[in-house]
């Protein structure tokens, strides 16, 4: 009786210790472009299913047509800080799907800074306001060809103009980007 109840712990065990362990990346850093902007960012693991992501981001904006003589352009920076909560990774693992570089469905909470330091455009004495905003997502990421991934992302949050007679705002954050990580 004794042998038997040390043999099914033995098995029991080596059962649980060969449960692989899923946890987001420790670090993951790469570039994304999509019809609204391009980024570079850094997700750094928290824990094993959260990150933090900060992103450097240019923010493009583009108007012409009849009222003006040409198409002009603009480009204007941002910074934010982003913490995910990675969900499905171990169910994704499961099925034999690729997690690798963070590749699962998250939500996160997007805190946003649009300052007023540069617009690289094709006209002069363009500015920016100043904006904080705070998002709340729900998004996907998506690894192909080893380095390259895409994400879609939408939520809805509230912003600010910082400038005196401006007043909260709907903040409105959809996105697809396709990228790659280095």
């Amino acid at each position: 009786m004794k042998r038997l109840l040390l043999v099914l712990s033995l098995l029991i065990g080596l059962h649980v210790y060969s449960q692989e362990k899923v946890s987001v990346e420790k670090s993951v850093t790469g570039i994304q472009i999509g019809f609204f902007g391009a980024e570079f960012y850094n997700e750094a693991r928290l824990s094993e299913n959260f990150t933090l992501r900060s992103q450097l981001e240019l923010y493009p904006s583009i108007w012409g047509g009849d009222m003006y003589s040409k198409t002009e352009f603009a480009l204007a920076p941002a910074i934010s800080l982003t913490p995910k909560y990675y969900y499905n990774l171990q169910k994704r693992k499961d099925s034999g799907k690729n997690i690798s570089n963070n590749s699962g469905n998250y939500i996160s909470l997007k805190f946003e800074y649009v300052p007023n330091w540069f617009v690289i455009s094709n006209t002069k004495d363009i500015t920016v306001s100043e904006t904080i905003s705070l998002v709340p997502t729900w998004g996907f990421r998506r690894n192909f060809a080893k380095n390259f991934n895409y994400e879609f992302k939408a939520g809805l949050g509230i912003g600010k103009i910082l400038k005196k007679g401006y007043s909260t705002q709907i903040i409105p954050d959809l996105s697809f980007k396709i990228g790659y990580d280095f």
